[in-house]
């Protein structure tokens, strides 16, 4: 699953990106995107800052309710479910991003892996959004199954990536068919082996639900 990703675009490039969409203010955002932080969505026909990551309030052991975290993976085969439904059937957008990581090694030495299309400074994956009491607009990006990819090698899981001509199908389609673009990317990938650590408690999150 997906617990960080890089969008190096700003707001004006990723508008100009996507045909006929318009960028909404106050879009700040760091280049690193984590679950629980801001990132760029287009929903609603503009580009729009958003938190990635729909709100689970948890219990404690005396039933008190604790700080919320971020799921901010959706599992296309879950879309359907109470959890993510109305979003899905209601609430499509698309998340821009250069490339993701996924961690990889031993436990408490893990490195970053990206993953990116090839010559593709920037694409875009399928995501679900809605309005919280929490955090205000929210999102989480749609994950499916990575065999038969090359993202198998890294992770059995792979954010939905869609081709340009899949973007508007994704936003608007009805919900079966839309559900019918949840696959694997069948093209070539970059794939980069790093040395960089991976960041301490991003792999703590309830990220995929």
């Amino acid at each position: 699953m997906c617990n960080l990703y890089r969008m190096t675009q700003n707001a004006i490039e990723v508008a100009a990106w996507f045909d006929e969409v318009e960028r909404a203010q106050g879009a700040n955002f760091a280049e690193e995107v984590y679950p629980g932080y801001t990132g760029l969505v287009v929903a609603e026909g503009a580009v729009r800052p958003m938190t990635w990551g729909f709100p689970l309030v948890l219990k404690g052991k005396q039933g008190q309710p604790l700080k919320p975290k971020p799921v901010n993976n959706a599992r296309s085969d879950k879309l359907q479910t109470g959890f993510w439904r109305h979003a899905f059937h209601k609430r499509r957008c698309l998340i821009p991003l250069s490339a993701w990581a996924e961690a990889q090694g031993a436990r408490g030495r893990m490195t970053r892996t990206w993953l990116s299309l090839p010559g593709a400074p920037l694409f875009a994956v399928a995501g679900v959004w809605r309005p919280s009491e929490e955090w205000g607009d929210c999102y989480s990006m749609v994950m499916t199954a990575s065999e038969g990819t090359e993202a198998a090698s890294v992770h059995e899981r792979m954010p939905v990536l869609l081709a340009p001509e899949d973007h508007a199908r994704w936003l608007a389609a009805p919900a079966e068919d839309a559900l019918d673009l949840c696959r694997g990317w069948e093209g070539p990938l970059v794939i980069d082996h790093t040395d960089q650590l991976w960041a301490k408690g991003t792999g703590s999150q309830p990220g995929l639900l």
